[in-house]
């Protein structure tokens, strides 16, 4: 039975051009689902109607037409597609999605190629993406497909184009990966530069045990999607010790993760191990980019595009009532383990952000506000990136997880 390619787009504007692709896919085999996400009439008619897009999202596609606002238009499409999308997957009605646009049939598409799964193909020939494709791919898998030319318009370069997108959701489809690889329980772990040697740590530990690790750098984007994988249910345990973002988060650095960062596991009873790796740090861009009102704090230089600022008495305070608010959330199956040596490699003596003092609000914040009948708490007189800190962290995880076994 040939596979089928969900064809999504603007059928009004660009229906000339979608046709053409829609004859190409079906000539190579595929059978195609047609979605129209334009507000006016189709050039040819879709599988699927803008009317059903519009309803998914609970609107009347009339209403949104008489009123002629094209932003409130593609908001309430993307809303649509987003819901409608997950739903025509599950039913089997698609294998693959495939999808080209500006700025409009972009951010109409890709939340619901986000809804998707991971592993379902999906493709999004874009006039954006070269640019900063953060808004539309989110945490997902979405390939960005630069159209070099305005997608209107059938021409030699965006034939071309369209050839090759068609060809490379073609191969996905076709071709599978024949090689075994032994599943394991997937353990999601956080990492930065400054908190590299405990993860490495901590992964050779969970590997001989026969778990498979997965990091995360958290620089925002990473730990959204750690969040996410955990709400798709792939993450078997969490060692989250590099919980930087949320000092990015408190205080407008460039790195935050969200206000929903460290929900997931404890929202899904996930075992999970916390720590508060490179919470001495908020990170920023190049040195002249830093909000003025940070001057005259202690900077240190990582590199030309990134300046980290050690963080103050009085932010490790608020640091650590936002972890214990979000820790305290958890049902059991967590553990909070702080490291009283060291936050991160430049918390340490003779290092730039050596800071005993700020270290100790940070700690006491947590002793003081942590649920110890949710939260098991840990101290353990170690530098984060020692290996005797990332292995206790690690055996405490596997406790947690056979623990949770047990109960099921």
């Amino acid at each position: 039975m040939s596979k089928t390619i969900a064809l999504a787009g603007t059928f009004d504007s660009k229906g000339k051009e979608f046709q053409y692709v829609k004859e190409l896919i079906e000539s190579l085999g595929f059978q195609t689902l047609t979605i129209h996400t334009g507000v006016f009439d189709p050039v040819f008619p879709p599988d699927v109607s803008n009317t059903e897009v519009f309803v998914a999202a609970g609107e009347d596609k009339q209403q949104i037409v008489a009123a002629k606002d094209r932003a409130h238009a593609t908001l309430v499409l993307s809303k649509g597609m987003e819901l409608l999308l997950p739903k025509l997957y599950d039913e089997g009605k698609f294998d693959g999605i495939l999808s080209f646009g500006g700025t409009g049939g972009t951010s109409i598409v890709t939340p619901g190629m986000r809804a998707l799964p991971i592993g379902v193909p999906k493709v999004m020939v874009s006039t954006v993406a070269s640019g900063n494709t953060e808004p539309y791919v989110g945490t997902s898998d979405i390939m960005m497909y630069p159209s070099i030319v305005d997608v209107a318009g059938l021409n030699s370069i965006s034939t071309k184009i369209f050839t090759n997108a068609v060809f490379a959701i073609a191969g996905m489809l076709t071709y599978e990966n024949k090689t075994t690889i032994e599943k394991k329980p997937l353990i999601a772990a956080t990492m930065f530069g400054l908190t590299t040697p405990c993860i490495n740590y901590a992964k050779a530990y969970l590997e001989k045990q026969g778990y498979e690790t997965l990091i995360f750098h958290a620089t925002g984007v990473g730990g959204r999607t750690m969040e996410n994988l955990i709400e798709n249910g792939f993450i078997k345990g969490v060692l989250d010790l590099t919980t930087t973002e949320w000092a990015d988060e408190l205080f407008g650095g460039v790195l935050a993760a969200g206000p929903h960062r460290l929900e997931a596991a404890a929202k899904h009873r996930i075992p999970q191990v916390v720590s508060v790796g490179a919470m001495d740090m908020v990170n920023f861009g190049p040195y002249d980019t830093v909000p003025k009102h940070y001057a005259g704090r202690n900077f240190y230089r990582h590199n030309p595009t990134v300046t980290l600022m050690r963080t103050s008495v009085e932010e490790n305070k608020q640091i650590g009532e936002a972890i214990a608010a979000k820790l305290n959330k958890a049902e059991g199956d967590t553990a909070l383990i702080l490291p009283l040596k060291g936050l991160s490699g430049l918390d340490v003596k003779g290092q730039d952000f050596y800071g005993p003092e700020e270290d100790t609000m940070l700690f006491d914040t947590l002793k003081e506000k942590v649920d110890r009948s949710k939260v098991q708490l840990i101290e353990l007189d170690n530098v984060i990136n020692d290996k005797a800190f990332a292995e206790a962290a690690a055996e405490k995880l596997i406790q947690l997880m056979e623990a949770k076994k047990g109960e099921n």
